[in-house]
């Protein structure tokens, strides 16, 4: 596990408070309105920020601090064993709003925030609010990954797009199944190929699960996870990027990404806390095109490649899409492959 964003003060505070020292903890926070203009926030998380779901909640907040809204401190690479053990020390060290995601420790993440209910918590989860102070959101992009499915569709000269995944859990089925909608939008004869690798950073492993799917004929892969689309240019196929846009390290390879922003729903957690007004809200919504939660990327060094009439159609979509015209099905259930 590794800690970031700390002072040399607060680094040795930490480093006696992880030693299991007592009497250095500091009482929770209230959530009245605040009368400091920052507020204190952490982020735990179980991968490193390299990560590309994680990097977008850390973006989000290093934006916040470089405005002067949030003092930022955060924990990478905390294991699942470990999760509780650090939500509390950063709760009892006085941070008063806790970012990060609880997938796999959801009933202990929980037993948290009932004990410190003066902490607001804003947790990627697969489930509801839980009153009073734990608010919940999820990578609700399926309508840019519909978008650029479309576009895979449209690119496929195979009909055949492989597919690797980390785990079939909602947060990943539900952008596979709207990617995979949006290629048989376009082209009915397009089949897949799907695979996941039980882990959310092993880009070795997703590498190798690519290149068995373009050993069976996929020209297009959907980059779920990192080391896809590596295995993407070495064998010289096109790729779909996924939450954040890695065409300027693939500018050959990766045509398209669907694009997660967490700005809307950082901004709201850090104004609520601000006013005193949080409350457990699920945030979910906060990630659609409409308000600003996702996007597509631009097309950049595959502009002019992309055939113009799947151009014009995706941009047609995309207005229909903002303008609530046409909805992008939410199917959490597990994709299967079609070959």
């Amino acid at each position: 596990m590794r800690l970031r964003g700390f002072d040399t003060a607060a680094r040795l505070m930490r480093r006696t408070v992880l030693c299991g020292l007592a009497g250095m903890a500091m009482a929770a926070v209230a959530l009245p309105a605040l009368a400091q203009s920052k507020v204190k926030v952490a982020g735990i998380y179980t991968v490193p920020i390299e990560q590309q779901w994680v990097s977008r909640i850390h973006t989000a907040l290093k934006a916040a601090e470089a405005r002067g809204d949030i003092e930022y401190v955060w924990a990478e690479s905390v294991a699942n064993t470990d999760y509780e053990r650090v939500m509390r020390q950063y709760a009892e060290g006085g941070q008063q709003l806790i970012f990060g995601e609880v997938f796999g420790v959801e009933r202990a993440a929980r037993a948290v925030a009932k004990d410190y209910p003066k902490t607001a918590f804003v947790m990627g989860s697969s489930f509801k609010p839980q009153e009073p102070n734990f608010s919940v959101f999820d990578n609700y992009i399926q309508e840019p990954a519909y978008l650029t499915g479309m576009i895979a569709g449209a690119m496929t000269k195979s009909n055949v797009i492989g597919m690797v995944g980390g785990y079939p859990i909602p947060e990943v089925n539900r952008l596979m199944n709207a990617f995979m909608d949006g290629a048989k939008e376009v082209n009915p004869n397009v089949k897949f190929a799907v695979s996941f690798i039980g882990s959310w950073f092993d880009p070795p492993k997703a590498k190798e699960a690519a290149f068995a799917m373009i050993d069976r004929g996929a020209d297009v892969m959907y980059a779920e996870r990192f080391g896809v689309s590596d295995a993407a240019k070495e064998r010289k196929v096109l790729a779909i990027g996924n939450v954040i846009n890695t065409q300027p390290q693939y500018p050959e390879t990766v045509v398209a990404s669907a694009l997660w922003h967490m700005e809307p729903s950082v901004d709201r957690a850090i104004a609520a806390v601000k006013a005193g007004s949080y409350k457990a809200e699920d945030y979910g919504p906060l990630s659609h095109m409409k308000v600003g939660g996702s996007s597509l990327a631009p097309l950049g060094t595959f502009d002019g490649k992309v055939p113009a009439d799947t151009v014009a159609k995706v941009k047609a979509r995309e207005q229909e899409i903002r303008d609530g015209k046409f909805t992008v099905k939410v199917n959490d259930g597990e994709p299967k492959s079609t070959m």
